[in-house]
């Protein structure tokens, strides 16, 4: 193997593996370091496609257990194979790894296990071994980040990685945490038995969510089973035994509350991981949060960059990867950019939740009139024939020009139906344009359509 390169990319997660596959279809010379072992990152193994696995799994499983015979299915005594449910999880994220690992033969990038580390510009040090290159790319993406006064064991009081690999259901389970990886994992858990109580420092879930739909599927995951204590502040998990005291307290200030549990789960976001590569060396620089500093076009000194989670921007697997394609684009002598106000967000609860633009307290705190059409799930005929019913659509504009602005959905595939919005937007669409693009009948797609339509005040189906 040759040590000198075009491109050598330290970090192997959905941005790095991307940005090597362009850079390999661009003709560059490329190598990928990964010190997991395993190409795929966190989202692969540890994150994104496990904890959708057994979403997927925990659904069908209650709606085997509470919903099949209101459908006049008979199925007799539904019983939980947690064994199993794990394995088919775990051949799935096998399977996907193997192929991340076949696309990087396919388009000829060299593929290195070990840690890499920047020792001076174009050198990059894996195990002892250097390697020349022209351009480097920062790829390293984030880890769970933790609370003081919290030891994490992966066993009892876990992350998101060990929440996906629990061993029996915990029969009280605490969640520290609403945000997306926090209530996904609340949910799977739920499902399958555990008595799911949630903890957040704010006095809301989901930051960063429209506060509309927020409060909406606050109000659906508790009917489901969660309890929230909202506003609190966790002080502490002390482990017995064969049980957990959790200490917490009024965020505003107030007495000490104590809670007992059988698994905490700590889902208070993510952080870069940046420590230990040597950024230094070539003048790169992080901020208080271990954020990379770059300029606009990823840029962090001559012929090093960065992408993904380690840089500003949303931490979501899509963003890295279309960082990746980007940055290598950049380095091939072509145009790349990435909007950041166009990446949607998705929860993958059930219902769904997804986003992308303006919320509406963006729009009131930017002085920007808008328009908003809103249209009921309750009202769509496909929804109603699925007994799936709660949630909606809606959908901001420009008070002026009718340029969307921004959605925000809530129903079972809305994780689907937020890319028509996200494609109208890249090009600049009026919500008429989607008011007025025939959809087919009868589809759930069709609640887009009708609070397009509700923007201007004609929605005809309710």
């Amino acid at each position: 193997m040759a040590d000198t390169y075009d491109v050598v990319i330290i970090g192997g997660g959905p941005g790095g593996y991307n940005c090597a596959i362009r850079a390999g279809q661009l003709g560059l010379k490329t190598a990928i370091i990964e010190k997991r072992g395993k190409l795929g990152g966190t989202c692969l193994n540890v994150g994104c496609i496990p904890s959708k696995a057994l979403l997927h799994a925990s659904e069908l499983f209650d709606a085997a257990k509470n919903q099949f015979a209101g459908l006049g299915i008979k199925t007799g005594k539904v019983e939980l194979d947690l064994k199993a449910m794990m394995g088919q999880k775990d051949d799935a994220v096998e399977g996907l790894t193997q192929g991340v690992e076949f696309l990087m033969k396919k388009n000829k990038v060299d593929y290195i296990k070990g840690f890499g580390k920047i020792t001076g510009p174009g050198k990059v040090e894996v195990d002892g071994k250097t390697l020349t290159t022209k351009n480097i790319v920062i790829a390293t993406g984030s880890e769970p980040s933790t609370l003081p006064n919290i030891e994490i064991d992966e066993e009892r009081v876990v992350t998101n990685t060990g929440a996906l690999a629990l061993k029996e259901v915990p029969k009280k389970l605490i969640l520290i945490g609403a945000g997306v990886i926090g209530l996904e994992l609340g949910s799977v858990w739920s499902r399958l038995g555990s008595e799911v109580t949630v903890i957040e420092y704010l006095d809301r879930i989901m930051p960063g969510a429209d506060n509309e739909i927020a409060k909406e599927a606050q109000r659906v995951f508790k009917k489901q089973g969660l309890e929230f204590r909202l506003g609190m502040k966790v002080t502490g998990v002390e482990k017995l035994k064969t049980k957990l005291k959790l200490s917490m307290e009024p965020a505003k200030g107030g007495d000490q509350e104590v809670l007992e549990a059988d698994a905490v789960i700590v889902a208070v976001g993510r952080r870069p991981y940046t420590e230990g590569l040597g950024l230094e060396v070539v003048g790169g620089k992080t901020d208080k949060r271990g954020v990379i500093e770059t300029t606009d076009h990823f840029k962090v000194a001559e012929g090093v960059w960065a992408i993904g989670d380690c840089i500003a921007g949303p931490m979501l697997a899509h963003k890295a990867e279309d960082d990746g394609a980007a940055v290598a684009e950049l380095i091939a002598g072509k145009a790349g950019h990435v909007d950041y106000d166009l990446v949607p967000s998705v929860v993958y609860t059930n219902p769904e939740i997804a986003w992308v633009g303006k919320t509406e307290e963006q729009l009131k705190e930017a002085g920007i009139e808008y328009k908003k059409g809103k249209f009921p799930f309750q009202a769509n005929s496909r929804a109603r024939t699925n007994h799936e019913t709660i949630g909606f659509v809606k959908i901001l504009a420009d008070a002026k020009t009718d340029r969307i602005l921004g959605a925000h959905m809530m129903g079972v595939g809305v994780g689907e139906m937020i890319h028509e919005i996200c494609v109208a937007m890249e090009f600049g669409a009026a919500s008429e344009d989607v008011a007025r693009t025939c959809h087919a009948h009868p589809t759930l797609s069709e609640a887009v359509r009708q609070a397009a339509i509700g923007v201007e005040g004609w929605t005809m189906q309710m």
